[in-house]
């Protein structure tokens, strides 16, 4: 027998493949954005002073194009100031090798790197209703917790007075 499956919120995606510049420094600016709501994460790119900004700005607002595109085509009902930003991925494309003049006739290889970005965005879930924990349950793990804190209070406590000894003694 096997199991219904919810519904997933689709997601849109777009790519800019062979784009120079090395993938790690493109991770910088795609770490801010992850997780965000895309008008946040666009205005955050906007004002962004790193040379992959316009890029990935690019890259974002085709895959939001992407979703609304997709969505009247499909006739699906996505709200777009709802989207939020899924994923945002550099990956390493093929790596030009290089020779630049070094001393005494020799050669340095050096190599340009290039990388892929992948943006996802989808449909921010809604919020599903959180439901109240037996007192019973609840109540257990607070005694344990409440036990701790007053043993890292009592240790703090005698470090400050061990400390407070010793600049006694030294005066």
């Amino acid at each position: 027998m096997q199991k219904a499956k919810a519904p997933s919120t689709p997601e849109f995606r777009a790519e800019a493949k062979f784009q120079r510049g090395s993938p790690q420094k493109a991770k910088l600016v795609l770490d801010l954005i992850k997780g965000m709501r895309v008008e946040a994460a666009i205005n955050l790119i906007a004002v962004t002073n790193k040379r992959w900004s316009p890029i990935v700005e690019k890259v974002l607002r085709s895959a939001v194009q992407n979703a609304v595109y997709l969505s009247d085509e499909k006739n699906l009902d996505i709200d777009v100031d709802n989207l939020i930003v899924k994923t945002a991925i550099a990956n390493e494309g093929p790596r030009m090798k290089r020779i630049r003049p070094a001393p005494m006739g020799r050669a340095f290889r050096y190599q340009r790197r290039i990388a892929h970005i992948i943006i996802t965005v989808a449909e921010k879930k809604k919020a599903a209703p959180v439901v109240a924990a037996a007192p019973e349950a609840t109540a257990a793990p607070a005694k344990k917790t409440a036990g701790k804190t007053v043993a890292k209070k009592s240790a703090a406590k005698k470090t400050v007075k061990k400390a407070a000894k010793k600049t006694a003694a030294a005066k």
